[in-house]
């Protein structure tokens, strides 16, 4: 004997049975909207260092963050080589001395600009391919650029 649902009769014609099942069809369906709207508050609009802004988990850490006693153009230089090294390099903007380049299926910007009159900051940043930020990778190519210049 099949179950009754709770709140609608039985009937010998069958119709609270069909009740039930969109009763519990429309609790199903609120809470697909209510995961994806929690899914939506999740993810945002990341801005890169280079200025640009890109969809992405904002609360990922996924820039490091270093400075040298050396001239931009040498910093910029050294991590142009460095990206070419281990992937592909999509952008080149010699105006804010920023790079963006592929490193496997991720994307990575560098951003080379002066503090002080002997002191220039570099920032990396690396994201994967659905938004989340890849620290590791950020340090990893951090430190080939340090490595390079030494």
């Amino acid at each position: 004997m099949p179950q009754s649902c709770p709140g609608f009769p039985d009937k010998l014609d069958g119709l609270s049975r069909s009740a039930c099942i969109r009763a519990t069809m429309k609790q199903k369906l609120l809470s697909l909207l209510c995961a994806g709207a929690f899914i939506g508050l999740l993810a945002g609009c990341v801005s890169t260092v280079d200025g640009r802004s890109r969809a992405g988990v904002p609360f990922a850490t996924d820039t490091i963050e270093s400075r040298y006693e050396r001239p931009p153009a040498q910093i910029f230089d050294a991590a142009k080589r460095v990206l070419a090294h281990h992937g592909t390099l999509t952008a080149d903007n010699t105006i804010n001395n920023s790079l963006e380049a592929r490193v496997d299926t991720r994307t990575v910007w560098v951003a080379v600009d002066e503090v002080e009159p002997k002191v220039s900051r570099v920032r990396t940043q690396f994201r994967t391919k659905g938004g989340g930020g890849d620290i590791h990778l950020a340090s990893e190519i951090d430190k080939q650029i340090a490595l390079l210049l030494k």
